[in-house]
């Protein structure tokens, strides 16, 4: 097939791999303009970009898709099939519908659940058993197309936002080359989605790390594990902001007389871990970040910081 490749961060990189090495024309490859990054700012390719060259495949960069020069230079190209994976601008309808197969996009996430930004770290954060990859035919709704084929992935016990994040990632690669074959053979029937059963999730900012030691233990491993390696969850100590990125649930502490703690309070301080007081439950925890430092087991960080029973975390 003819492909237009429309794609911007690492998560796109195995799905392009995957539609070269499975033999398909890629004509042209649409990526987010090159950004200045460092403190020298000097200009950032894309890792989409980076990986097109590699292939010494064309390379698009419009500041705006909605633009008509674009558009009509992307008719040029006369694509079979538009693939849309994290692009990171939204299309207009000319581009939706221009090619024969429409447009296909590779969504991280169980649809119609998790629709929208950040679907792999929600499922970490809201604690989901399974996640997934969806391929559909877009339209104009976001993330409302019609559902082409899907994959479940279960999640492991100790999942990260960035393991399932590489995981989804090549599981879309090779599901989007299943759906290619099977438009192209024309056995695939598209099933619309069922609205009522849809949620939206936001995209992340870094505030939203900050951890409220009032809600549970299990909410906050969580939280934990869903924002590493971004934004990445966080609380102060003496005035000084603490990433937390290992921690472990504990339902109760033996030597601790739970009427005695507050929430955010640590509670114990071993050899290795230290323990923080919950809403419900502890977190027992086992790898830390302090600012302006490494990251570091938290035996390493208790070695080097003087850390006692009864400090108050949180600014």
């Amino acid at each position: 097939m003819r492909i237009v490749f429309m794609g911007t961060p690492d998560f796109s990189v195995p799905a392009l791999k995957a539609i070269v090495e499975a033999g398909h024309q890629v004509t042209a490859v649409v990526t987010q303009p090159d950004k200045p990054k460092g403190r020298g700012g000097a200009m950032s390719m894309s890792p989409v970009k980076e990986a097109a060259l590699k292939h010494n495949l064309t390379v698009l960069q419009p500041q705006r898709a909605r633009e008509e020069a674009f558009i009509e230079e992307l008719r040029g190209y006369e694509a079979d099939v538009i693939v849309v994976v994290a692009f990171g601008q939204l299309l207009p309808a000319e581009i939706i519908h221009m090619p024969k197969y429409g447009c296909i996009n590779v969504h991280a996430s169980l649809l119609p659940k998790y629709r929208g930004a950040s679907p792999i770290q929600w499922a970490v954060i809201d604690g989901c058993e399974y996640s997934g990859v969806t391929t559909m035919k877009m339209d104009e709704g976001l993330d409302t197309g019609d559902i082409l084929m899907v994959e479940k992935v279960k999640l492991d016990a100790k999942e990260t936002g960035g393991s399932l994040f590489d995981r989804l990632s090549d599981v879309g690669a090779h599901l989007l080359v299943k759906t290619l074959e099977g438009l192209e053979a024309g056995n695939i029937t598209p099933v619309k989605q069922d609205d009522s059963e849809s949620t939206y999730v936001k995209m992340l900012h870094k505030s939203f790390g900050k951890m409220d030691f009032n809600k549970s233990a299990a909410e906050l491993e969580r939280l934990i594990r869903g924002l590493n390696p971004w934004p990445s969850a966080f609380t102060y100590i003496d005035g000084k902001m603490l990433k937390i990125w290992d921690a472990d649930v504990a339902d109760n502490i033996s030597e601790v007389q739970t009427e005695e703690v507050k929430p955010g309070q640590v509670v114990t301080v071993g050899k290795n871990t230290f323990t923080i007081a919950c809403g419900q439950g502890y977190l027992v925890v086992n790898e830390v970040q302090l600012e302006g430092k490494k990251r570091m087991d938290s035996g390493s960080f208790l070695r080097g910081n003087q850390l006692e029973a009864g400090v108050m975390l949180g600014e």
